[in-house]
This record gives C-alpha cells, sequence and structure tokens, in this order.
C-alpha cells in the first residue's frame, strides 16, 4: 500500500484546528481551576489562557497528528496552596477532560445549526470541508478526554486514581512515574493504547452523534 502524501496532509489540515481547540480548553481548564481553588501557580505561568501556542508540547503535537492521540505541555500546580489537596487535586485533574467533552459538545451545536440552517454564503466545497474540520474537531476532543483519563503518571487519570484512593503518596504511585513514559511508549508502539482507548471514544462519539442527529 502506496503513502499517499497529499491525503495524509490534508487530514493533518483539517485535523489542526480541533488540536489547537482541544489543547487549549483542556489545559485552560485545569489552570482556571486551580486558580479558583487557590493556587496562583498556573496564572504566574500565564497558563490560564486560551492561546494554544502557551499550551503546546512539540511532541505530543506531532502524536496527535501522527497517531490519532497526544498531549499538551502540562498545567503546573502547588497542592499546598489549596484548602483541601487531595479533593482539589483530584478536580483540577478532572477540570481538563470534563472540558474536551464540553467543547465536544458545543462543536456538536454550531454543526447542528450548520446543518439545519442553510449557510448560502458558502460555497458547497468550503461549506463540506468546515462540516470535516468540526467533525475531526469533536473527534479529537473526546480522544483528548478518554485518552487523558488514563490511570498513568502524569495524565489526569493518575492524579483522579490515584487522589481517590489515597496512594498518590505511596511507592507504587513514584515506580509507576518513574516508567510511565516507557509504559506509554510500549502501549503506542504495539498499538495497545489505540485499543485501549478507541471503544470508549467510538462510544462516546457515537452517543453524542445520536443525541444531536
Amino acid at each position: 500500500m502506496s503513502f499517499d502524501f497529499m491525503q495524509a496532509f490534508t487530514q493533518a489540515l483539517y485535523m489542526l484546528p480541533g488540536i489547537l481547540i482541544g489543547f487549549a480548553f483542556h489545559e485552560f481548564a485545569h489552570a482556571q481551576t486551580a486558580i479558583w481553588l487557590g493556587d496562583d501557580t498556573p496564572m504566574l505561568q500565564q497558563r490560564n489562557s486560551l492561546n494554544p501556542i502557551v499550551h503546546i508540547e512539540p511532541i505530543g503535537f506531532l502524536m496527535i497528528l501522527l497517531a490519532g492521540f497526544g498531549w499538551a505541555k502540562p498545567v503546573q500546580i502547588n497542592p499546598d496552596n489549596f484548602k483541601k489537596p487531595r479533593r482539589d487535586d483530584i478536580l483540577v485533574a478532572l477540570a481538563g477532560p470534563a472540558m474536551n467533552i464540553l467543547v465536544a459538545i458545543s462543536l456538536l451545536i454550531l454543526t447542528k445549526i450548520l446543518v439545519t440552517i442553510p449557510v448560502k454564503f458558502l460555497a458547497d466545497n468550503t461549506y463540506s470541508i468546515l462540516l470535516a474540520i468540526l467533525d475531526y474537531a469533536v473527534w479529537i476532543n473526546i480522544v483528548l478526554c478518554v485518552f487523558n483519563l488514563l490511570p498513568i503518571p502524569p495524565l489526569d487519570g493518575s492524579h483522579i486514581f490515584f487522589g481517590l484512593t489515597g496512594l498518590k503518596s505511596s511507592e507504587a504511585y513514584s515506580k509507576l512515574y518513574r516508567w510511565s513514559t516507557l509504559i506509554l511508549l510500549v502501549l503506542i508502539i504495539t498499538n495497545l493504547l489505540g485499543r485501549i482507548i478507541i471503544p470508549p471514544v467510538n462510544f462516546i462519539y457515537g452517543t453524542l452523534i445520536n443525541l444531536f442527529f
């Protein structure tokens, strides 16, 4: 099977708006939630912004373009500034994936409006491209939500799982954190990561599509 460069390039262009939106809103949600809960670290680092440039991590950005899943630059927080560190760390972690779902729903509402109300000022091909970009953006935001909920450090799911179980300060968490990069690499190379996240992504995507269309 030959590689179609133009097709891959076009797909990457279609994905780009969704990636930038997904990363920006995901990390902004972490930063703003942390600030609301008493930690001004994200504000001092200017991470409470919807500017996607400040949130891009080069490898994670390339991974989502090439492999369909990736990550942004993590927002740094100081749990010592929280009134209830364990609870608030979990809330900050939940904020990112929750925001991605809200973004996906908002984009589907916009898509529904565009499909329902004729857009006469757009040419047919431009209209089709816009709908395709919105569809990619919905998919990408769901992928970001599911991927980040994996209980592997430093992903959000690890903060949630180990926070709820009270094991975040345990030796098990420390060991998992040290090996987390290798674990993620193995999951990607063996395609196990895709097998893990694609079923829930398909379920959420299908559920939302059926809800709006």
